[in-house]
């Protein structure tokens, strides 16, 4: 199973391979199109390779960290782990930002040829999350316990991997999210609200950085951020499944089955999610969301089909006792638990595009308010985001409980490695939309015809309801892959000998005061984390503005648009600002449990948890608070409601946009991360710990 999982996941990277050829085969447009769309390569080439620099540096330090206090194994596997999380994250933002150039030719001719070129650049960047993920675990698996077997030990070492990419995701999504933020705001305070300009006007001299930023931040930021989820949902799972069911009097074969079972679920998902990307067609506007869902759809249903024939077909062997010889659950449970994982996922996507989608009543109720001004607008954004905090929680609540109900504590994270099972496609809905972004703002600065900015903006407003709902679908992921990872923790802690010998003395019980310090502490920490990531926001923001405000007013002919603005200044403004102020919060994110967990273990533990409920509930509040406010601007624009542009509630609908912007790109996203990352590490280093 896992030469099949090994060669599944090849396929994966053939597919994004091919994917990338028929892009580059596609028409590039006229020259004028070609010299702009160049500019926003070379500036996010120039930020990745920047971003890279500083990266190479961290993953060198703590690979000696991990060799000299734990394994030199566990230090292999995390830098493979990172450099895998950053070469998907580069082929992602390579591919977007060549396509998008394609797509706006594209939709100079049809819908669906633009639909196409955006679309398949995303698959080029699911494809290659998942095909590298799926490859290094199992490898790294294979590997590690070909001479001495699945044992804890030996999958921690693989854990590794997945500190690798946590590490990378956590600084490429702070980066990213900075860089475009600040890009985004300082554009549309200068442009649009002060100088009363189009978004993507070619005057503007932030117009390219924020081109760039949705590449950095949207696509291989919320790639990196996946891969993650993705990587450690299986690694954990796997963790689970030697503490569950290998001992067994009967497991020898079928123990290492339910071991090697997540890797599975994923492979069958690769098949999915390429037979999926086959259904993705529209010819109009109104198709493109039921396009696009219809080929998740149908990657989900070949996923439950898949696993029915594992389960029920019973095309493995199943364990009858567990590792403390009960009864194990019947083989149908696992497939109950794991169609539970891909149900909740598209229900939170679902939920999530009630409270952001464009023309939904909470938005258009936020745009109605921007009528008595931005202080309203900011009022009822505020509470609809913390109004969306409930339904995805219940959802989550519910899957968890019936995961359980079936499997265990396995059935939990088995629903983890479910709901992400069909990543190659869902991640490549996500990623379609700032290439649709950036194909718009391209046909806006080369001055193309109305219809093929129609036929872009339709593209660009799809995606940004797949955007929010991706958002939703990375946070609820998040949610049980810390879940999953949380009780391999607790499995772990609760294997050691030195646990065993005196179990009072480490008991995670709420009732403890370590523990309960611990929770108050982790609980903090989200609060903390996007203090830092906002306040980076709003500083580089400030140059920005400054810059774009000097330009406007040192070069003659600017805003007549007789005169080229200096786009590659803002790109370096954003770039210094948003890769000297990542440093701060990504450090928090790997020394805090560090430092707990050399305290006290079981303060470590009450962090974790505490961490994992304050962090989750922020990321919804904030990701969808922000949606919320960038699609009731986008109503008010597009169906000249309350005014239309320019009006006084559009302008304060372009303020709520502003507050709302590092909201959902910056703090909100990497919630996921700093949530998975923090447990990761607390697993990685607990045998210090307890030494």
């Amino acid at each position: 199973m896992l030469y099949v999982a090994i060669a599944l996941a090849a396929l994966a990277l053939v597919f994004a391979f091919v994917k990338f050829k028929w892009i580059m085969g596609q028409d590039t447009g006229t020259e004028a199109m070609q010299i702009i769309s160049r500019r926003v390569q070379e500036g996010a080439a120039a930020f990745l390779r920047a971003e890279y620099r500083w990266l190479t540096v961290f993953v060198i330090i703590v690979a000696i960290v991990i060799a000299t206090t734990l394994a030199p194994k566990t230090a292999i596997a995390f830098v493979f782990g990172a450099v895998a999380s950053g070469i998907a994250g580069y082929v992602g933002m390579h591919t977007a930002t060549r396509a998008a150039l394609r797509t706006t030719q594209a939709a100079t001719k049809s819908l669906q040829e633009a639909l196409g070129v955006s679309f398949s650049s995303g698959i080029v960047m699911g494809m290659s999350v998942v095909g590298l993920a799926l490859m290094g675990v199992a490898i790294f698996t294979w590997l590690y316990t070909r001479d001495g077997g699945y044992t804890t030990e030996a999958l921690n070492e693989v854990l590794g991997f997945s500190f690798g990419a946590s590490s990378i995701a956590l600084f490429a999504r702070v980066g990213g999210g900075i860089f475009t933020k600040a890009a985004d705001v300082g554009a549309d305070l200068v442009g649009k609200v002060e100088a009363g300009i189009p978004e993507d006007d070619p005057r503007n001299p932030g117009t390219i950085a924020d081109n760039v930023g949705d590449n950095v931040g949207d696509v291989a930021g919320m790639g990196a951020d996946l891969f993650e989820s993705y990587a450690g949902s299986i690694i954990a799972t796997m963790i689970l499944g030697v503490a569950t069911f290998i001992g067994a009097a009967d497991a020898s074969e079928a123990g290492a089955n339910m071991v090697i079972l997540p890797l599975i679920v994923a492979a069958i998902g690769v098949i999915g999610s390429i037979i999926g990307t086959f259904f993705v067609k529209a010819t109009d506007e109104h198709g493109l969301h039921s396009a696009l869902f219809r080929g998740l759809i149908v990657a989900s249903v070949v996923v439950v089909a898949g696993m029915a024939a594992v389960c029920f077909g019973e095309l493995i062997a199943f364990p009858e006792t567990l590792a403390d010889g009960s009864a194990a659950p019947a083989p149908a449970n696992y497939f109950y638990a794991i169609v539970a994982g891909l149900i909740v996922g598209v229900v939170v996507g679902k939920i999530t595009e009630y409270y952001t989608g464009s023309g939904t009543k909470p938005v258009t109720n936020i745009a109605k308010q921007s009528e008595t001004g931005a202080a309203t607008n900011i009022i009822h954004g505020l509470a609809t985001g913390m109004e969306s905090v409930a339904l995805p929680l219940v959802v989550i609540c519910v899957g968890i409980a019936l995961a359980y109900g079936w499997a265990g504590t396995y059935g939990v994270a088995i629903a983890a490695v479910g709901m992400l099972s069909t990543l190659g496609i869902s991640l490549g809905v996500d990623a379609y939309g700032p290439v649709a972004d950036n194909a718009g703002g391209l046909a806006e600065m080369a001055e193309l015809p109305k219809e093929v900015r129609e036929r872009t903006d339709a593209l660009d407003a799809c995606g940004n309801t797949t955007a929010a709902i991706g958002k939703g679908f990375a946070i609820g992921s998040a949610a049980l892959t810390a879940l999953a990872l949380f009780a391999a923790f607790n499995e772990t802690l609760l294997a050691s000998p030195r646990v065993q010998a005196d179990p009072g003395a480490y008991s995670l019980a709420i009732t403890e005061v370590n523990v309960l310090i611990g929770l108050l502490m982790g609980g903090m920490l989200p609060f903390v984390f996007s203090a830092m990531t906002m306040r980076a926001v709003g500083n580089a923001a400030n140059k920005m503005v400054d810059e774009i405000r000097r330009q406007f007013r040192e070069i003659p002919g600017l805003l007549e648009g007789k005169a080229e603005p200096d786009s590659a200044r803002c790109v370096e403004i954003s770039t210094a600002g948003s890769l000297r102020q990542m440093i701060v919060p990504g450090m928090l994110a790997v020394a805090a449990p560090i430092l707990m967990g050399l305290w006290s273990v079981q303060a470590l533990g009450g962090m974790l948890a505490g961490a994992l409920v304050s962090g989750v509930s922020m990321a919804i509040f904030m990701s969808n608070a922000g949606g919320a406010w960038d699609n009731a601007k986008k109503f008010i624009e597009t169906t000249g409601a309350h005014g239309g542009k320019g009006s006084d509630a559009h302008h304060a609908a372009v303020v709520g946009d502003t507050v709302g912007d590092p909201f959902k790109d910056t703090s909100g996203p990497s919630l996921n991360i700093l949530v998975k990352l923090m447990t990761v590490v607390g697993l990685v280093f607990l045998p210090l710990f307890l030494r």
